[in-house]
């Protein structure tokens, strides 16, 4: 059986006082270096950086990455939630190198944390998916633009080329890059990824696949699975969650983080980084799995609406 690993991802700051718009961007130029590269400054200004305190201490490491996607909520994987007190988490918008202030960052803290009601804390089963309501609202300072979405059950054909951007290990056992990295990597359908030599039964069509073509596009922290994180509730203790999910020496990898792919016009982020083969960085026939964003529009529609928001720290909102 194969293993199959969490990748623990990205990191993003803001703060200035205009509303948020969407950004809209022409197409890249296809020259772009494919395995992990330099990101221009102000380039992908929907990433954010999921950063976590686990003394309570005010000390924060980064976690994993997000899409910012309304001035007041972000878009991550659900297995990025350690911990089902959202005090414990900080969103940062406009980050670009990720060890220095750049003057570009804002911070901002969470009072929500909603999961899909789908996730069981199976990575394999798929539905890895989270939003984190802000307590204040993010504003555009010029480095912060709100992600496109695609259009409800859009899928993208075979070879696409996307981007995978974070500050994930340039390498397997390598080091942290102090500035954002992009690679392209090529989707791969589900009738191929489905095949026994690909994912096989792990397939799912709530996912969308990239890579697999054996070089390097943006390594995460593999953690060899079944990986089961106990479901969040109320009363799960922070101790509770398995050591292997913990994430202690600081950013490793680009879980949660943003597939963006150029489609009808704009930028938007087709997927949300799930998890990947144990072992190596995107290897032949096993590429990196994402959540299909396209799958979850309605449920993530519901939840932004508030029409199940509650009291309660932890929320499932049901699909529409």
């Amino acid at each position: 059986m194969m293993w199959i690993v969490a990748l623990f991802s990205c990191f993003v700051v803001i703060y200035a006082r205009a509303p948020l718009n969407h950004g809209v961007y022409n197409e890249r130029l296809a020259e772009r270096v494919v395995g992990g590269v330099d990101a221009l400054p102000n380039t992908w200004t929907w990433q954010v950086s999921l950063q976590y305190d686990s003394s309570n201490y005010n000390e924060y490491y980064h976690i994993c990455g997000g899409s910012i996607i309304d001035s007041s909520y972000v878009m991550t994987a659900a297995h990025c939630i350690l911990s089902p007190d959202p005090r414990h988490y900080r969103v940062v918008t406009g980050e670009y190198n990720l060890f220095e202030y750049d003057g570009s960052e804002q911070f901002s803290y969470v009072d929500k944390l909603i999961v899909h009601p789908g996730w069981t804390g199976d990575l394999g089963n798929g539905n890895d998916i989270a939003l984190l309501r802000l307590v204040n609202p993010v504003y555009d300072n010029g480095f912060v633009k709100l992600a496109e979405l695609p259009a409800i059950d859009q899928v993208l054909p075979h070879n696409f080329a996307c981007y995978i951007t974070g500050w994930g290990l340039l390498a397997t056992g390598g080091s942290v890059p102090a500035i954002l990295q992009e690679a392209t990597i090529p989707v791969v359908e589900h009738a191929v990824c489905s095949t026994h030599a690909w994912w096989g039964d792990l397939a799912k069509k709530t996912m969308l696949w990239a890579g697999g073509d054996g070089r390097t596009a943006g390594c995460q922290l593999l953690i060899s699975l079944p990986l089961k994180i106990p479901p969040l509730n109320s009363d799960t203790p922070d101790n509770s969650i398995p050591t292997a999910c913990w994430v202690n020496s600081g950013p490793k990898g680009d879980s949660g983080g943003p597939l963006s792919c150029f489609t009808d016009g704009a930028w938007r982020v087709h997927g949300v980084v799930s998890y990947g083969p144990s072992g190596n960085c995107n290897m032949v026939s096993k590429p990196t799995v994402f959540t299909r964003v396209s799958s979850f529009m309605n449920w993530m529609y519901s939840c932004r609406n508030g029409s199940e928001l509650s009291a309660r720290r932890v929320i499932r909102c049901t699909e529409l």
